[in-house]
């Protein structure tokens, strides 16, 4: 980490000399430092980039500073992108590019695939992979204030240059394993364009949607959409305008007036009149007078099978011994969604354990547990896997 590296490019000229020299490395590894608090849209504050034999900064926030060089590089689909916990970053730079800056590679998942750890931190990994120490004393900071010190300049830079190491080391644990392709399908899941989706009439998606009727769907799409829409408008995070409490009340309770939206309890009093509820009571009548337009088809619900007893903590302790015998983190094979699905007897190849490298794992001896051609015993405290021949 050299002096010169510490100083946060902030001119055209030397950013495009130091893209310059980042092109030459055979992979990219990115940080970002953001602020998003109390905005809808993060904003960008640092770039942290590097490659073998060479690190920078670059200040987005610098005047007339126009970072679309780096966006350029970061854009090529011939260089592999590393990130530690990479979803953040990548909302970002998918915004900033109009698509997943693929392909890409987070260590926080290839930790996962290695055994390291669940969720690891990128100190942790540092100390786990190569034995060295990050200092994270100024994580907590305000990456909008100007000048940065060199503490912080020091803590920002080191989120990629041990990133470097970490990722190479890695590579080599993954192919010497003949876990390459695992991490590689979960990288390609990542640049899926539709998990960064912020369109006003997708956001009805991310929340649990209670009810099946049809009046209620519609009101509760149209309010989810209209929500979506203001936050990005006044660039307030979604729950500055109102909170998911309020659209679920918001399409159970139909208010179709101002009174009745100030009996609502989970919207504000005096919100109805507020700047951010514009347009919201239109949204609301129009939904209720015309619910076809406004309800999104809704996939057809299936009648679940009562899960047998005993079947999905049968399977947890299936995942917990083949994930220790081939020191994966047991979530990375299956979640509890995928367990109680299992326990019901689906085979479903949306099912992650029923298809790829999970089902060679996991998935496989799942089905053999459930049908009786798999025993569990323990012995000297462990879970020992037997076949049954069904006799």
């Amino acid at each position: 980490m050299t002096k010169q590296a510490l100083v946060p490019v902030t001119t055209q000229e030397d950013l495009a000399k130091a893209c310059e020299r980042l092109a030459q490395g055979p992979f990219l590894c990115v940080d970002t430092e953001f602020h998003r608090e109390t905005t809808y849209w993060p904003e960008l504050c640092l770039i942290q980039a590097s490659c073998p034999g060479y690190e920078i900064m670059i200040d987005p926030m610098s005047e007339d500073l126009d970072i679309g060089p780096f966006l350029n590089l970061i854009a090529e689909e011939n260089r592999v992108k590393v990130f530690h916990a990479a979803r953040q970053d990548l909302e970002i730079f998918t915004r900033l590019i109009g698509h997943p800056p693929g392909p890409i590679f987070d260590t926080q998942i290839a930790a996962m695939a290695l055994g390291i750890g669940d969720s690891i931190s990128y100190d942790n990994l540092v100390q786990r992979v190569l034995k060295k120490r990050v200092d994270k004393s100024s994580q907590f900071t305000d990456w909008t204030r100007r000048p940065l010190t060199e503490k912080q300049l020091v803590y920002a830079l080191g989120d990629v240059t041990f990133l470097r190491d970490v990722y190479t080391k890695m590579q080599d644990d993954l192919q010497t394993l003949g876990r390459t392709h695992w991490v590689n399908e979960e990288m390609a899941a990542m640049e899926d364009p539709a998990l960064y989706d912020t369109s006003p009439e997708n956001a009805w998606q991310r929340l649990k949607i209670r009810k099946p009727q049809k009046e209620y769907v519609a009101i509760f799409a149209a309010v989810a959409g209209w929500r979506e829409a203001q936050a990005q408008a006044f660039n307030k995070p979604r729950r500055r305008i109102l909170k998911d409490e309020a659209i679920q009340e918001i399409a159970d309770q139909k208010p179709t007036s101002e009174k009745a939206f100030e009996r609502l309890r989970a919207v504000p009093k005096g919100f109805i009149r507020s700047k951010y509820a514009e347009g919201l009571q239109d949204i609301v009548h129009a939904a209720i007078a015309d619910p076809e337009a406004h309800a999104p088809a809704l996939p057809k619900r299936q009648h679940n099978p009562e899960t047998p007893a005993g079947a999905p903590e049968m399977l947890k302790v299936l995942l917990k011994a083949v994930s220790d015998e081939a020191n994966i983190v047991p979530r990375l094979i299956a979640n509890a969604a995928d367990i109680e699905r299992l326990a019901r007897g689906e085979t479903s190849t949306d099912i992650a354990a029923m298809s790829g490298w999970r089902h060679e794992v996991f998935g496989r001896k799942a089905q053999a547990l459930l049908s009786g051609k798999l025993g569990l015993s323990f012995e000297n405290a462990q879970v020992q896997l037997f076949e049954l021949n069904g006799d």
